[in-house]
C-alpha cells in the first residue's frame, strides 16, 4: 500500500502549533516534510515538557514523520540553502509574523519566482492583511475575539476557552485542506498559489449554529455549559456518581428516554411535545430530568440508554481515552520507533483508507538531524549553512525575525 501524498515535498518553517500541525497532517498522508529551524533558536516547542531523555514529549508527537534541517537564514549560505530546498519543493508552509519572511526576501513573490509551481501557505493570528495583521496572535486571543469564549462555560460563569487550542488546530486543518486543493488545481494548470489562513477566521468559521441564528434574525450567543444551542435534552447530566451525556432530540429517542427514566409524565406534558417546545422550556425540563438521572449510577444509566437506543456516552478522563479499548482495536495508537528513546506512542490519523495508507515512521527528529544529508542531495554543504552547532538546549525565546512570529502557541 502507498500513502496518497508520496512524491510531494513540503518545506515547513513553523513554530508551536498551527503550521507544524498542518505539516504533520501532510506527513501522515505520505508527504516528505522537511522542518527548517534556526540552529540557535529552534521551534520553542522543543522546550515544552514533559521531557523524555531531554526531548520534548509534545514535540515528538507534533512533529512526527518529519526530517529536521537547521539553517541560519541571516547568512547568505543559509538563505541560499533554503531557496534551493524551495526550488525542489511542492509546498512551503510557515506561521511566522506577517511580513517577516517578506522582509527577509523569502516572501511569496520571491519563492514563486524561484519555483512557479510552489504552493506557499501562511498561517497567522489575524491574516496577512487587515488592521489586526501586525498584532501577535495567540490561540486564546483568537478564541476570545472570534466569540468562541463568549459561548463556552456555564451560564453564570466566567468566559472559558476550550481545553484544546482549537483556533490553532482548526487553522492547521484549514491549511491542510487549502494545500490539498491547491495541489489539485496545480495538477490541472501547472501553476502554484499563495494561501493565507488565520486563526481568527478559522475559529469564526466554526460558529455555524450561531451564524444560522444571527443571520436568521435570532439572538446568537450565550453560555450554556454542556447544553446544545438549539436542542434539548442534549447535554451532560448528573448521576449518582458522576455525569453522563445523552441526546434525546427525536420523537423516538425522547420517548425512549422518558420510559427508561420512568418519567412517562413528561411525555404527556404539552410543554415537551416537540423538539422546539422542549428547547423553549429547557429551564423546567432539565431539572425534571435530573431528578431521575441522579437516582442512577453512571454505568447503570448508560446501559439502560444504550439498550433503549438513546445516543449516550460517559464523560471520560483523558487517561481513559488514551487506553480506550475501542481505539486500540481500531489501531488508532501506534509507536514511532526511536533508536535512542525506544517506541514513542503516537495519536493516529483519523483518516482511514481502504486502499491507501497513512504514514507511521519516526517521532519528531532531533534538531538538525538531517541537515547534511538533505542539503547533500542538493549539492550543498551542510555545516556551512548552519551558524551555530545545532542543540536542543538552545534558548527558546524566539529566533531571528525572519524565522519566528514569537506569537506563543498561536501563529
Amino acid at each position: 500500500m502507498t500513502a496518497p501524498l508520496e512524491g510531494i515535498t513540503v518545506v515547513e518553517v513553523g513554530v508551536f502549533m498551527a503550521a507544524p500541525f498542518a505539516a504533520m497532517q501532510l506527513a501522515d498522508l505520505g508527504a516528505r516534510v522537511i522542518k527548517v529551524e534556526s540552529p540557535d533558536r529552534p521551534d520553542p516547542t522543543r522546550q515544552v515538557g514533559p521531557m523524555v531523555q531531554g526531548r520534548s514529549s509534545p514535540f515528538l508527537r507534533l512533529n512526527r514523520n518529519k526530517e529536521s534541517v537547521a539553517l541560519d537564514f541571516k547568512s547568505p549560505e543559509g538563505r541560499e540553502a533554503l531557496l534551493a530546498l524551495v526550488g525542489v519543493a511542492d509546498v512551503f508552509l510557515e506561521n511566522l509574523r506577517p511580513g517577516a519572511l517578506v522582509r527577509a526576501g523569502l516572501g511569496p513573490d520571491d519563492l514563486l519566482a524561484r519555483n512557479p509551481r510552489l504552493i506557499y501557505c501562511s498561517a497567522s493570528g489575524w491574516g496577512q492583511t487587515g488592521p489586526l495583521a501586525p498584532q501577535p496572535g495567540l490561540d486564546i486571543m483568537a478564541q476570545a475575539r472570534s466569540g468562541l469564549m463568549s459561548i463556552t462555560g456555564e451560564p453564570d460563569g466566567d468566559p472559558v476557552k476550550l481545553g484544546i487550542p482549537v483556533a490553532d488546530l482548526s487553522a492547521g486543518l484549514y491549511c491542510t485542506i487549502g494545500i490539498l486543493a491547491a495541489l489539485r488545481d496545480r495538477d490541472r494548470t501547472g501553476r502554484g498559489d499563495v494561501l493565507d489562513v488565520s486563526l481568527y477566521e478559522s475559529a469564526v468559521s466554526l460558529a455555524v449554529w450561531e451564524a444560522g441564528k444571527h443571520f436568521g434574525g435570532a439572538r446568537a450567543g450565550g453560555r450554556h455549559g454542556s447544553a446544545h444551542q438549539s436542542q434539548a435534552p442534549y447535554q451532560a447530566m448528573p448521576t449518582r456518581d458522576g455525569y453522563v451525556t445523552f441526546g434525546a432530540i427525536t420523537p423516538a429517542t425522547w420517548e425512549a428516554l422518558c420510559r427508561v427514566l420512568g418519567a412517562e409524565d413528561l411525555l404527556a406534558d404539552e410543554r415537551y411535545a416537540t423538539s422546539q417546545t422542549r428547547f423553549d422550556h429547557r429551564d423546567e425540563l432539565i431539572p425534571a430530568l435530573e431528578r431521575h438521572t441522579r437516582a442512577l449510577g453512571s454505568q447503570e444509566l448508560l446501559d439502560l440508554l444504550e439498550e433503549a437506543g438513546v445516543p449516550c456516552a460517559p464523560v471520560a478522563e483523558l487517561a481513559e481515552v488514551f487506553d480506550s479499548e475501542h481505539l486500540r482495536e481500531r489501531e488508532f495508537f501506534w509507536d514511532a520507533e526511536s533508536d535512542e528513546l525506544g517506541p514513542q506512542r503516537q495519536l493516529g490519523s483519523p483518516v482511514n483508507f481502504r486502499r491507501l495508507r497513512t504514514r507511521r515512521d519516526n517521532p519528531g527528529p532531533d534538531l538538525g538531524a538531517d541537515t547534511e544529508r538533505v542539503l547533500g542531495t542538493l549539492g550543498l554543504p551542510g555545516r556551512e549553512s548552519v551558524r551555530a552547532e545545532a542543540t536542543e538546549d538552545s534558548p527558546p525565546d524566539g529566533i531571528p525575525e525572519a524565522t519566528t512570529s514569537r506569537d506563543g502557541e498561536g501563529a
